[in-house]
């Protein structure tokens, strides 16, 4: 099993079904709540891309309180318009109309490559969307083209500024994909706070408390009671430590800094909503849009010094900090992106574990829909 082992008991309630039977099942479910079957299928690529990768947070256990119930409440329109803004010979701006955020952005990063191809460099940004999924899926887009790939989106707001416990900026990741010549490329994907909001989840669905140190409330005490978070992160009396932990012992002002970067890069390009307008509530507390912001950059490394120098410096870097010395008791080092490729071999061959707590999720949507499926735990 690998690095998995690490895990330790983490799956062992979990049913292990695969992946084609999981796709299947989320598009029929997207598609009986007003998606588009084209839509609907990019959407479950990304969503089951995430859990190839090993990224529970972020792919089927999303299904429905971030996509299907917002639809539901009227908040995220199942069928995406997009509109073009403006647009230049290496940059465009996107309107996503409060639609699909996996359909605009997938949309927006094919435009970036193109861009790339033809003048070297592309960027395009995004306005009026909504939660687009694992970064690295549009980063990877760029890399099995040769090229490198950046994104980064605003989200609600979960994180507090350094030496602030007020909620006010997104867990807002600043993503980065480089083409090497190994098996798998460079993909660095992840939060600018210490957690963010999916893992915190997949806490709370096993019962577990949080590490001190992710969450601290409007007193500035760390907070470790889960289900309790969840709530308070969405009402603000709690709030997400920046990456690098709280205060600047830590270097906490590092994670604030480039959480600013992305919520900047993801609002002022595209004119578009940012910090407060995100939290997904009007001032009596109605439930309205999340308008997210988000922005692509495709670069063209064959403008440089050619794809193939590229990948094997790239790869020889990889390998020379994975053969690096190694810390007491420790028994390797990986690179951003091996443990998804690990994670992904590995659930291509034996599935992908579903919780107890997603499994009542998923039965709820099959009869509620009338899907007729026999969900093997039923």
């Amino acid at each position: 099993m690998g690095w998995y082992e690490s895990y330790g008991d983490s799956y062992k309630n979990c049913e292990w079904i695969e992946f084609p039977f999981l796709e299947k099942f989320m598009k029929e479910a997207l598609i009986a709540n007003g998606v588009p079957e084209k839509d609907a299928e990019i959407i479950g690529d990304v969503l089951i891309e995430s859990d190839k990768r090993g990224i529970d947070s972020h792919g089927i256990g999303r299904l429905k309180p971030i996509y299907i119930d917002r639809i539901n409440w009227g908040i995220l329109n199942p069928v995406t318009r997009i509109d073009v803004v403006k647009e230049t010979e290496t940059t465009a701006v996107l309107d996503g109309n409060n639609g699909m955020g996996h359909v605009v952005s997938k949309k927006a990063m094919e435009m970036a490559i193109e861009k790339a191809k033809k003048y070297g460099m592309g960027m395009v940004a995004v306005r009026n969307s909504t939660h687009y999924g694992i970064a690295g899926y549009y980063a990877s887009m760029a890399t099995e083209q040769g090229m490198i790939g950046m994104t980064g989106t605003n989200a609600r707001p979960s994180i507090a500024p350094t030496f602030g416990v007020e909620n006010m900026l997104g867990t807002n990741p600043l993503t980065i994909g480089l083409p090497t010549d190994e098996e798998f490329d460079f993909i660095l994907d992840c939060a600018t706070s210490v957690s963010q909001r999916g893992k915190i989840e997949m806490y709370s669905r096993a019962g577990k408390e949080l590490p001190p140190g992710w969450v601290i409330d409007r007193t500035g005490n760390t907070r470790t009671d889960t289900d309790q978070i969840l709530v308070d992160l969405t009402q603000g009396k709690a709030a997400l430590a920046p990456l690098g932990g709280l205060g600047e012992m830590t270097a906490g002002f590092k994670g604030f800094g480039y959480a600013t970067v992305v919520e900047v890069l993801s609002a002022a390009l595209q004119d578009g909503a940012f910090l407060k307008a995100l939290n997904g509530f009007d001032d009596k507390g109605n439930r309205i849009p999340y308008p997210l912001g988000h922005f692509f950059i495709a670069i063209n490394t064959e403008n440089f010094m050619g794809e193939e120098t590229f990948r094997k410096v790239a790869g020889n870097i990889m390998r020379d900090l994975r053969a690096s010395e190694l810390a007491p008791g420790e028994e390797r080092i990986f690179t951003a992106g091996e443990k998804e490729h690990l994670a992904r071999k590995y659930r291509m061959e034996h599935g992908c574990p579903v919780p107890p707590a997603l499994q009542k999720v998923m039965t709820e949507l099959n009869a509620k829909h009338d899907m007729g499926y026999d969900l093997p735990w039923d």
